[in-house]
């Protein structure tokens, strides 16, 4: 079969496009943009992408076409695709009629951590001797690819509450029918499709439906939001991950370090290699999940201890005159306050450098909670672009001189490089490419430095 995808240079539809493609179709897509990792995963994966989205891409008309959420009626190449009747799908449709069927879908849902959580449960699986499949909204260090299909039972998918195609607004989670359902967190995100936290909370209980009762459920037992979702039914056992005393899985401060217990008895020791009270709660999720799905436990906190990450996940993308450029796609205010917390004891300065980029950010839907957000940072440099309808300068002003802004990336970057000095550690935080502003910064310190 020819499947073209529209939309495939997007974390989610390119790993669809290798699954695809692993299954032997014939593979071709079309995008906007194209930016690492993905770009470079689907060119190492021999699949053709053309630019933009002219109808001329679906000349011969292909059997089928995966629809990506971003786009939407009006769109020249979806125009062509109705008008033709060729036979098309969402993305998250077609894995689940296509790959899921038959296997243990492990399904990582909720506001934060999805990806660092799927990867953590996949690498669990992996080094227990299981082979899972999965599919990953980032690049996990342990592949080059963000989705295979293993060989396995098990099958992790990142299941994103975000919505499907513009045929159908049910959230992603929705179609994955998993065996184990991860519920991270919950908070309101995605303003521009769910106006409230109760509309994210009702798509992730039409998930929680479809779990089987000799399934599991995996949820954090700390957040307040969490059990809104489960009162409103629930039918399969639950295990819940956290550090208060009533959760199955407990988080324990040991010493220097600390330990997961289970049912009241010590497991190990919990040692992922990401710091930060975040990553210690993901990585005890993705350890609960995994042995739901028939991982052992001392071997799954032995897996967790050698975990090479998530790119884009407090990634060092370099150092010059011992100034540090990392990379984390926080962008939402909890998870940026998450991001500097786990940063917060190491030495020198926390420069925070932050793209209000996401849709909700864009809107200001939470403009208000902005500036506690980056209290734990020494110095906080935001981009303030024209469009946006907001004040991002208002919104700092409760951290005084210690924010700047700037309209353009430039001018940004100018502006730390006159301030960055050995010892800083400037955090870039943005769920896009920020125009390389990371390689610009790094850049500029070589310049500075005379190299």
């Amino acid at each position: 079969m020819r499947i073209h995808v529209l939309g495939i240079c997007g974390t989610f539809m390119g790993g669809v496009a290798l699954l695809a493609r692993d299954s032997g179709h014939a593979v071709t897509g079309s995008d906007t943009a194209a930016w690492p990792p993905m770009s470079e995963i689907l060119q190492a994966a021999e699949i053709p992408v053309q630019e933009g989205y002219n109808p001329e891409h679906l000349e011969p008309s292909p059997n089928q076409v995966l629809i990506g959420n971003a786009l939407s009626r009006g769109n020249d190449a979806v125009e062509y695709t109705l008008e033709r009747g060729i036979p098309y799908d969402s993305g998250p449709a077609w894995l689940a009629r296509n790959v899921l069927c038959g296997r243990c879908v492990v399904a990582i849902a909720g506001t934060h951590g999805k990806t660092t959580t799927a990867s953590l449960a996949t690498w669990i699986l992996e080094r227990c001797g299981l082979d899972p499949g999965f599919l990953i909204g980032g690049a996990p260090g342990f592949s080059e690819r963000s989705a295979r299909l293993g060989s396995g039972s098990p099958f992790v998918v990142e299941a994103d509450e975000y919505d499907t195609a513009f045929f159908d607004k049910r959230a992603k989670v929705v179609h994955y029918r998993p065996r184990v359902l991860v519920l991270n967190n919950l908070e309101h995100d995605h303003a521009d499709i769910y106006p409230d936290l109760d509309a994210i909370a009702q798509q992730l209980h039409q998930a929680v439906r479809t779990v089987p009762a000799g399934g599991r459920l995996i949820v954090n037992g700390d957040d307040p939001n969490l059990p809104g979702v489960l009162d409103r039914g629930c039918w399969t056992p639950i295990e819940r991950v956290g550090t208060g005393p009533d959760n199955d899985w407990r988080i324990v401060a040991d010493g220097d370090g600390h330990s997961l217990h289970h049912r009241g008895e010590p497991v190990g020791p919990l040692h992922p290699p990401l710091p930060g009270a975040h990553n210690r709660a993901n990585a005890a999720a993705a350890v609960a999940a995994a042995c739901a799905a028939g991982a052992p436990a001392q071997g799954a906190l032995q897996a967790v201890a050698s975990f090479p990450g998530v790119r884009r996940r407090l990634e060092l993308r370099g150092e010059v005159d011992g100034i540090q450029v990392i990379d984390d796609f926080a962008h939402h205010p909890s998870a940026i306050a998450a991001t500097l917390e786990a940063l917060g004891d190491g030495p020198g300065r926390l420069i925070a450098i932050v793209e209000p980029r996401s849709n909700t950010m864009r809107l200001g839907t939470h403009q208000d909670r902005l500036a506690a957000a980056l209290e734990a940072a020494d110095r906080a440099f935001l981009l303030a672009p024209a469009d946006l309808d907001w004040s991002v300068i208002d919104a700092l002003r409760p951290l005084g001189e210690r924010a700047a802004t700037a309209a353009e990336i430039p001018q940004l970057v100018e502006h730390v490089l006159a301030e960055a000095q050995p010892g800083d550690r400037l955090v870039v935080m943005s769920n896009g490419a920020f125009g390389g502003i990371h390689q610009r910064l790094l850049e500029g310190l070589q310049r500075r430095a005379g190299r």
